[in-house]
């Protein structure tokens, strides 16, 4: 007796993630109504830079972040990328190439793509120092050749080109500002929707295990060096989009955007935002841009205090900004942030009275090393102090050091109360699992 067995088709529902879609959602939004709400030239052009840098540290921080490869020269994946783009759009301006304009930014990401097997192929043969020290020598030999080879780089005035080429298209002819900064924004977009999505592949997941642990992937049967140059290949490739969009953004490209100033600002906004996070280099991005733009400008020691606040951060948050975002919401999801608020007021409020006094002493420095033929009297958070005044020199100094003792005592204070509430975590989520 023959007995058929019904094959029962089985279908299991998959909620979808609604906080990442809102997440994402809330990103696209922002890129869309952010010139809208900030109409004037100077922030269409730092917005414009800020979706460009954005592209570029996300790029980095799949080799520093991801794949824990520390890479001193990452600029010249988006240098070379540039001078690429600039040369495909003067074919184009020429009639050479039949090709969009808004289709160049992927013609840097191409030659990023190139450049990044060429000499990705030699630097992840090694890991650790060995690859930092290559990629080092690699920038250094890059920068040195765009001053000797002219026919390419341009030599010191660099390359230039038109971005408005042809009719304009549905009214878009990429001359205003704004028009060049939708094409960043949507360029951008879908960078960092590919790079996310990379990170859930299973050459993401790789990539985490062999910045964790490479013996352990060469035990199962990995080859680290291929999983790697894999990562390389990508991150270059969008960090020649980067460089093309900025091509098209500032209509020149010189050597300096393959020069060593460029390649550390990559890795320094890139850990200031956040590298074991995904968004931290978005953050580190609009940092890059604030500080070489607006911070530049308020003061001649804005190198200064960069380098200071990379030491405060590497001291007291080697997370980057992103892990304090994190641990905050972690606190918050258990209902006891309103605990930290007053400890949080006090932190800010000697905080910046220590900085208040260490930025008067060092604007002080500065006008009498280099503005001191203009005179004693400088202007300092709207007043007027004179640099050669003992009385100013006493009160800068006063709030320092005052500053600094009640900043060490609410940081105690701080320090008590969130290591009490992580112990309060920590006991409801052993409660939670025992229930």
């Amino acid at each position: 007796m023959n007995h058929v067995r019904a094959s029962t088709a089985h279908f299991h529902f998959k909620p979808w993630n609604v906080g990442r879609w809102l997440v994402w959602g809330i990103y696209a939004f922002l890129l869309g109504v952010a010139p809208l709400l900030w109409t004037s030239s100077l922030a269409h052009t730092m917005l414009s830079q800020m979706g460009i840098g954005i592209i570029a540290c996300l790029a980095y921080n799949l080799l520093l972040g991801q794949g824990g490869m520390l890479s001193f020269g990452h600029a010249v994946y988006s240098g070379l990328g540039a001078f690429l783009a600039m040369h495909t759009l003067n074919q184009v301006s020429a009639g050479q190439l039949a090709l969009p304009v808004s289709l160049v930014p992927l013609a840097g990401g191409l030659a990023g793509l190139f450049f990044a097997a060429l000499f990705g192929y030699v630097s992840t043969k090694k890991s650790g120092t060995p690859f930092a020290m290559i990629t080092l020598g690699l920038g250094e030999l890059i920068w040195s050749m765009s001053l000797m080879l002219p026919e390419f780089f341009g030599g010191e005035g660099g390359v230039s080109g038109n971005r408005v080429v042809g009719a304009p298209v549905l009214g878009i002819s990429f001359g205003p500002q704004i028009q060049v900064y939708y094409l960043i924004a949507l360029y951008c977009f879908a960078s960092t929707a590919a790079l996310f999505a990379l990170t859930r592949t299973p050459l993401g997941r790789m990539l985490n295990a062999v910045r964790d642990n490479p013996e352990r992937v060469e035990f199962i049967g990995y080859d680290t060096r291929w999983v790697r140059f894999l990562a390389f290949l990508i991150s270059g490739f969008f960090a020649g989009i980067a460089g093309g969009l900025g091509a098209l953004n500032f209509e020149i490209v010189t050597a300096e955007v393959v020069g060593a100033a460029r390649s550390g600002g990559y890795l320094l906004f890139t850990f200031l935002g956040g590298a074991t996070f995904f968004f931290g280099p978005i953050i580190g991005a609009v940092l890059m841009v604030l500080a070489g733009v607006l911070l530049s400008e308020l003061t001649q020691a804005w190198l200064l205090y960069l380098g200071l606040v990379f030491l405060f951060m590497v001291v007291y948050a080697p997370g980057g900004i992103a892990s304090l975002i994190m641990m905050n919401l972690r606190v918050a999801a258990f209902g006891k942030l309103s605990r930290l608020w007053t400890a949080y007021l006090a932190l800010a409020g000697t905080g910046l009275t220590v900085l208040l006094g260490a930025s008067c002493i060092v604007e002080m420095l500065y006008h009498l090393q280099l503005n001191a033929a203009m005179g004693p009297e400088l202007g300092f958070m709207g007043a007027r102090i004179r640099s050669n005044s003992v009385d100013a020199w006493f009160g800068a100094v006063l709030a320092m050091l005052v500053g600094l003792a009640l900043f060490e005592l609410a940081r105690r204070r701080f320090k008590a109360e969130w290591d009490q509430t992580q112990e309060e975590i920590e006991q409801d989520i052993k409660r939670r699992e025992s229930l």
